[in-house]
């Protein structure tokens, strides 16, 4: 399927050309540890100077600049962990107009599509009998949709679900009730985890999308579907 191998390589490239720019954190602040000593050689005086505090001072140093690349390795996770889901939501939003079209063809109902949020959508799934909520990848794909909007927002609706419900994201040690959105963390088994729903998600996906007189479709659907009609020529 077009769409799996289209993501699959989203996810193999960002592994290869961001994050395996990583691996070697250690090393690389150790480098910098010893390059800022080099650079304050020139200033020490044995006279008046304890060698120790340099050295102290150039460890603190590499330590700093370990943090700083931890946190860059952090946010990088994190924006590709929002380039699966964004493009996921619009691959979904553009596959069910697609779908869509063969029986019904209209703007309000495109607009609506677009429009809505994601539990939405997902009302609309259910009620075209893909039961996707009690599919095991649902978790993962609403996990991910609120690392994403937590990582977009901040300390909002986002940040506090995921407090409460998925603390693992959360890279604080004990209670997280005081923790900020600055405190939310992926790692690469996160990644492999919305990467694996988003996968399973199309395989699964109807072949058709029939339209049904018995359709139990979620009100706003409803509602564009009959602005459609409306607007039509008589």
């Amino acid at each position: 399927m077009r769409l799996i191998a289209s993501h699959n390589f989203y996810v193999e490239q960002a592994q290869k050309r961001l994050l395996s720019q990583f691996q070697n954190m250690e090393a690389e602040s150790h480098k910098y540890g010893e390059e800022w000593l080099n650079s304050r050689s020139y200033y020490f005086d044995p006279d008046r100077h304890d060698p120790a505090s340099f050295y102290e001072q150039a460890y603190d140093e590499s330590i700093g600049f370990y943090q700083m690349l931890e946190d860059m390795l952090n946010r990088t996770r994190l924006s590709v962990v929002a380039g699966i889901f964004h493009e996921w939501d619009k691959q979904l939003r553009s596959w069910i107009i697609a779908e869509i079209n063969h029986w019904h063809n209209g703007d309000e109902i495109k607009r609506a599509i677009w429009k809505v949020n994601f539990e939405q959508i997902i009302d609309f799934l259910e009620s075209i009998e893909f039961p996707v909520r009690s599919q095991k990848y649902y978790i993962p794909l609403n996990k991910c949709r609120l690392v994403v909007n937590a990582y977009k927002h901040g300390d909002g609706c986002a940040f506090e679900s995921i407090k409460s419900l998925y603390p693992e994201f959360i890279n604080t040690f004990g209670n997280t009730h005081h923790a900020i959105h600055t405190d939310l963390k992926v790692d690469s088994s996160h990644i492999t985890e919305f990467s694996d729903a988003i996968i399973e998600f199309w395989k699964n996906v109807p072949e058709y999308v029939y339209e049904k007189n018995s359709l139990n479709i979620p009100d706003w659907f409803a509602k564009a579907y009959v602005k459609d009609q409306s607007d039509k020529p008589r």
